[in-house]
């Protein structure tokens, strides 16, 4: 079999599928790309077992077809050192020796049987599709990726809940020391399900389709997430386990309530935070409009306070937080002014933009450090 196609275009596609592979994989076949060629659609896939992605080019001047694996590594490896040019593939379907002819010269190593890649399995009779819009897919991750736990022993916190309603969908990733919700309006998938997605596909979603346009098709099984659109389908298991009610963590009473600048409080806490013992630990008191910031190292004697003005007139407040967590919180929130909402020292803080964008709810729960 043969086939012309641009080396910019291979390369573009190659990069999207190779954040699949991993570095080191416990089946042999996954170190490379199944290439499968029917007609003038050539169709690239990468798996790690659990997430398998696909791509779709179509390509020039092709001559038969079949399958044939190539080593990930190398393949990138050699597109990356090429100019933008057309590259001639021919491939001896016998032996599957493959040559790939370029400008100057030419590439030449054997393939794989393209048989011996696994092949996902087909979804459930019992599948349903929905349709939402790309940006609010990559929306709904890239609000809620940074909250994700990492901890192997609450492996239901490693990754995204999408909590899903006829008119609305609820992204939550907690890692019990922050929580994130976030409400999208404008997806609306017309049924209720809900499935945890794993961080890596997560992150990969957001990455491929972040240039889409139009509509992704979401296709969920009892095991598994389908994600397609005209170039790429995605599909991935499900984080196994049940979420924890993320609503009946969420303080309602919060009487004490504080508007301030998000880049201003920002600043100042990455100021003081130099300062700051190895626990990361800075001090907040909150009163009647500022904000007393101190953090300490008593090891090595230093020290750092600084008050900044802030909208507040609710009770005294002496809380401590985590200095990587809170800077996160407010890294994440892209309002110019953010609203924080206590109810004590001893229970966690809301952190809300002051105005929610149009068909958007966004709330993050920081947990204190004990003073």
């Amino acid at each position: 079999m043969r086939f012309n196609i641009s080396s910019k275009t291979l390369m573009s596609h190659l990069s999207a599928v190779s954040k699949v592979v991993n570095s080191k994989n416990t089946i042999t076949i996954l170190d490379n790309f199944l290439f499968d060629l029917k007609g003038e659609e050539l169709v690239i896939t990468a798996s790690d077992s659990e997430t398998t992605l696909k791509t779709r080019i179509i390509v020039n001047e092709a001559e038969g077809e079949g399958k044939f694996a190539v080593n990930a590594k190398r393949l990138n490896e050699l597109l990356k050192e090429l100019p933008e040019q057309g590259l001639k593939f021919e491939i001896d379907d016998n032996n599957l020796e493959i040559n790939i002819y370029y400008m100057n010269g030419k590439f030449n190593f054997v393939g794989i049987n393209g048989n011996e890649f696994p092949q996902k399995a087909l979804n459930d009779s019992d599948s349903r599709t929905f349709a939402i819009p790309a940006k609010e897919i990559v929306k709904g991750i890239n609000q809620t990726i940074f909250a994700v736990g990492t901890e192997d022993l609450r492996p239901v916190m490693m990754g995204i809940l999408w909590d899903i309603k006829p008119e609305e969908i609820v992204f939550v990733a907690s890692d019990t020391h922050k929580l994130v919700r976030y409400k999208n309006f404008r997806a609306q998938a017309g049924l209720e399900a809900s499935f945890i997605l794993p961080t890596k596909p997560a992150s990969i979603v957001a990455t491929i389709f972040a240039k889409e346009a139009g509509n992704v098709a979401v296709t969920i099984d009892s095991k598994c997430a389908t994600f397609t659109t005209e170039d790429y389908t995605l599909n991935c298991r499900f984080v196994n386990g049940k979420y924890p009610k993320y609503n009946s963590v969420i303080p309602v009473d919060n009487p004490n309530q504080l508007s301030i600048d998000r880049e201003t409080l920002l600043a100042a806490i990455r100021r003081v935070s130099v300062f700051a013992s190895q626990g990361g630990l800075i001090k907040f008191e909150f009163r009647s409009n500022e904000i007393f910031l101190k953090a300490e190292d008593v090891d090595y004697s230093t020290l750092a306070e600084e008050t900044i003005p802030c909208d507040y007139s609710g009770d005294n407040i002496i809380m401590g937080f985590n200095k990587t967590r809170i800077i996160e919180v407010l890294d994440n929130i892209s309002n110019d002014t953010v609203t924080i909402k206590l109810s004590d020292s001893s229970r966690a803080g809301i952190f809300e933009p002051e105005k929610q964008n149009e068909g958007e709810d966004l709330l993050v729960l920081l947990m204190p450090m004990m003073i």
